[in-house]
C-alpha cells in the first residue's frame, strides 16, 4: 500500500470519532443507528480496523454527510464551498455558487456601470439586491431595486439590469432553465 493511501485510511478513524462527538452520540447510539457493532465502531475510530464501503456507507448516512467527506480531508473552510470568482467587464465580478448545468444556477455578482442593452433568451431569473441600487429594465418598464428587494421574470421578455447610478451594485442572481419558476412555500404570518 502506498504512503498516501495509508495516510488517507488512517485519517478516517479520527474523522469518524469527531463526527460522532460533534453530534453528541455514544458508540451505543451510533451502533443502533447503523447496525454496526460497538466494538467495530470503536476499532474503526481508533484505527485498529480498516474502513470498508459496507461500514462507511451506513456511517455517512447516520452522520448525514457525503461519503467523500469521510474519505478525503476537507478543503480549508467549508468543504462544500469552492468559490472561483470570474472577472467580467471592467469592474464586474461573477461568482458561481452552484455548478449544476441544466438546473437552477446561483451567482453572486458585483456589477459596475455599463450601458443598457436589452436581451432575450429562454429561462427564468430571480435577482436579490445585497448592496447598492439595481436598475432593471423589463420591456417598457423600468424598476429600481434597493437592498433586500427581489425581482423575478421570464427571460423571454427583453431585459437588462445593472447599477442604478455610478456606484456598483451587488446581487444574488438565480437563473433557471425555461419553465423553472419560483415556488413560494410560505403560509400566512400571524399578522395576516
Amino acid at each position: 500500500m502506498d504512503a498516501d493511501l495509508a495516510e488517507l485510511l488512517d485519517s478516517i478513524g479520527p474523522r469518524l470519532r469527531g463526527l460522532r462527538r460533534d453530534r453528541g452520540l455514544t458508540l451505543e447510539a451510533l451502533s443502533k443507528d447503523t447496525g454496526i457493532s460497538v466494538s467495530t465502531l470503536s476499532r474503526l475510530e481508533s484505527g485498529r480496523r480498516r474502513p470498508t464501503l459496507d461500514l462507511l456507507i451506513p456511517l455517512a448516512r447516520a452522520h448525514r454527510v457525503a461519503l467523500d467527506q469521510l474519505v478525503t480531508a476537507p478543503a480549508t473552510g467549508d468543504p462544500r464551498v469552492h468559490l472561483q470568482p470570474r472577472s467580467r467587464e471592467r469592474g464586474s465580478v461573477l461568482v458561481p455558487l452552484t455548478q449544476y448545468p441544466g438546473r437552477v444556477q446561483v451567482f453572486k455578482q458585483v456589477l459596475s456601470h455599463r450601458e443598457p442593452r436589452l436581451v432575450t433568451h429562454s429561462g427564468y431569473e430571480w435577482l436579490y439586491v445585497l448592496a447598492g441600487r439595481l436598475r432593471l429594465i423589463l420591456g417598457e418598464r423600468e424598476i429600481t431595486l434597493r437592498p433586500g428587494e427581489v425581482a423575478e421574470f421570464d427571460t423571454g421578455e427583453p431585459h437588462w439590469f445593472g447599477p442604478a447610478d455610478a456606484e456598483a451594485v451587488e446581487i444574488l442572481h438565480l437563473f433557471g432553465p425555461h419553465g423553472d419558476q419560483a415556488v413560494v412555500r410560505a403560509g400566512p404570518t400571524a399578522h395576516d
